[in-house]
């Protein structure tokens, strides 16, 4: 059977949809669930790290309190007069105003002087103790998190010891235990010495809160993190401490609605974090629900472990979005095959006669052959198409001829940067050196002359310039070193805060107007931060002097256009450049400034540090309107 070629071109057409179609729906599926579940994963990362800052903070809050109970003067008055009860009301009230479990005063030999919550048990050694130990030894603030036996805690206080029983709730997915309950607790401690006014150790104060069945923690990273959102009536996020694998702090919830106490973390989970002692990240069986998840370990003083710190989005979620979006990309999908099925059979019929033209003049194009034009007779778009091609290769001539200028200008702007560079260095070593017994010199000469002698001002002088000379030199130095930047991730809104709180105090900024238009989703980059600063700083102070003390600067940030990095801008409403200064405002020693107001320096050197970024500084400016300067930053840059 024989086709035209209209029908083979047709037939290809719908071949090569159908295979790309059905090519990038696989792909498609696939990214959009992977990418999916990896933001999410990414999410519950970032959300874990903010949990741990959560229960360090309260460990750090817990040793602040008893560091500074520690040191009132009660203690020691109330020491040196064996006047046991007036300890006790006074640690029981900070105790209940603090809202901690426990607060115990020992001897400097770790024997418990006064229990503030159960005072009728005193006098038994707590030497052995490990955080008591070390401080009495140490001599400092300790916090850490602990294992407390039944025992202890009942010397503490029989309830405390009934707060942190819990029965084991069978758990599908947990690892098998013969253990039925727990009966020690988990608790965040704090110990600090305890100095009479000579600096003499004269014992050590514990507190702690236990965490079994406290839900303070928890709750806040709940708040946090997830500020209560819920997803088809089920909380979208949950925080847990575990004892072991067991639940003994939790906002998960159970079947019947109540806090999932008692429950065990998965098999896979136990062997990874309790065994291995390494962070888990990936969906897990949680209670009753699958979560995207996330785990670490809480390790105590000695750095082992002895419980899990767990943090986890609802998956439920990200599945009903990955459905969504699979959806509507299959039907985009679906319909675009359609589409392209119609308008490939309108196509067909006109493409078929000037397409060897549009192809030899394309291989002549390949070739390098600028000069060849397409000569099509056709109105349709066909014709459109050859006077495009005829449009293009003009411009990729023009491009061409000016890709070969800026290039050549370039390679001699470099070329002269290079040369000026190694000039600069030159002469500042060598002007370096007696410039520096110049200085030294004049210093001896005013420190050994009289106040009333006339030659003084003479002197006071000379040193003012020499000094001048230093300053040139130094910025002579900075120019030809051209140091590599030491990247590492930063900030750049941080770095433009931390610039402009250094220059706030300066008299040229005092009158300026400064207003922030910061993007407060920036991404963090790969770059030099102190070397930064130091462009930020120059453009800042230049502004500053553009407008004499008295105008208005505004900087902002915003992602690049093209996505591939950021820009910083700097517009001010001074005097602007002239034309003719602008294509020479980076050239090394270029200033229009008054002599003795600067080296003509500074946007040499930023220019330089940009340039080693990977990025651009660019500036426009209108006399009397003012300028901007504005600065880009790729991505990544390597070291």
């Amino acid at each position: 059977m024989k086709f035209s070629l209209r029908a083979k071109l047709i037939i290809s057409f719908l071949a090569v949809i159908i295979i790309c179609g059905l090519v990038a729906t696989l792909a498609a599926v696939r990214l959009i669930g992977t990418g999916i579940i990896g933001q999410a994963q990414a999410k519950v990362k970032n959300d874990l790290n903010s949990a741990r800052q959560i229960y360090w903070q309260e460990s750090d809050n817990l040793k602040d309190v008893v560091r500074f109970t520690a040191l009132r003067f009660f203690i020691e008055d109330a020491i040196k007069d064996n006047d046991i009860e007036r300890l006790q009301k006074e640690l029981e009230k900070i105790r209940n105003t603090e809202s901690l479990d426990i607060l115990t005063l020992t001897n400097e030999k770790g024997q418990v002087v006064v229990r503030s919550r159960n005072p009728a048990i005193r006098g038994d050694s707590r030497a052995d103790n490990e955080l008591v130990s070390r401080v009495l030894s140490e001599r400092k603030a300790i916090a850490a998190t602990a294992i407390v036996t039944r025992e202890e805690l009942i010397k503490e206080g029989a309830d405390l010891a009934e707060q942190a029983y819990i029965e084991f709730v069978h758990t599908e997915k947990a690892k098998p235990s013969a253990q039925t309950e727990q009966t020690s607790g988990m608790m965040i401690e704090a110990a600090a010495p305890v100095f009479d006014n000579d600096g003499r150790l004269i014992g050590a104060l514990y507190g702690g809160s236990l965490l079994n069945r406290n839900y303070k923690i928890v709750d806040r990273v709940k708040e946090t993190v997830y500020q209560g959102v819920k997803y088809k009536g089920k909380d979208i996020g949950t925080a847990t401490i575990f004892q072991g694998d067991l639940r003994i702090s939790t906002n998960v919830k159970a079947e019947d609605g109540s806090r999932a106490i008692g429950t065990r973390v998965s098999e896979e989970v136990y062997e990874q974090v309790l065994v291995k002692g390494l962070p888990w990240t990936d969906r897990a069986f949680v209670v009753n629900n699958w979560y995207i998840a996330a785990y670490e370990p809480i390790k105590d003083i000695k750095g082992k472990i002895i419980g899990i710190l767990y943090v986890g989005i609802l998956e439920e979620k990200f599945m009903d979005m990955r459905k969504r979006a699979v959806a509507v990309f299959l039907g985009i999908t679906l319909g675009g095959m359609v589409v392209a099925l119609i308008v490939s059979s309108f196509l067909a019929k006109g493409v078929l006669q000037p397409i060897k033209h549009l192809v030899f003049a394309s291989q002549q194009l390949a070739k390098g052959n600028l000069e060849y034009e397409v000569k099509l007779e056709s109105k349709d778009e066909i014709g459109e198409l050859g006077e495009t091609f005829n449009l293009m290769a003009s411009s990729l001539k023009e491009r061409d001829e000016q890709l070969k200028e800026y290039t050549q200008q370039q390679i001699m702007k470099s070329e002269r940067l290079a040369t000026l560079g190694q000039l600069a260095a030159g002469v500042a070593h060598e002007i370096n050196n007696p410039l520096g017994a110049v200085l030294m010199y004049t210093h001896l000469s005013l420190e050994e002359m009289a106040a009333e002698d006339h030659r003084r001002q003479n002197l006071q002088k000379a040193l003012e310039e020499a000094t001048r000379c230093k300053n040139i030199v130094k910025g002579l130095l900075d120019f030809a070193r051209q140091t590599e930047p030491k990247v590492e991730e930063s900030d750049a809104n941080e770095i433009l805060e931390r610039t402009l709180s250094l220059l706030k105090n300066q008299a040229l900024l005092q009158n300026v107007k400064i207003t922030k238009m910061l993007a407060p989703t920036l991404p963090k980059l790969m770059m030099d931060g102190s070397q930064i600063q130091q462009v930020f700083t120059n453009i800042i102070l230049n502004a500053a002097e553009a407008v004499d003390g008295e105008g208005q600067l505004t900087v902002a940030t915003r992602m690049a256009r093209d996505g591939r990095g950021i820009e910083i801008e700097f517009t001010d409403t001074g005097s602007g450049i002239p034309q003719e200064n602008l294509e020479k405002i980076f050239d090394p020693f270029f200033s229009t400034k008054e002599v003795g107001r600067g080296t003509g320096l500074g946007l040499a050197v930023s220019y330089g540090i940009i340039a080693r970024h990977k990025g651009t500084i660019n500036v426009k400016s209108e006399p009397g309107k003012g300028t901007t300067f504005t600065v880009t930053l790729p991505r990544a840059v390597e070291a």
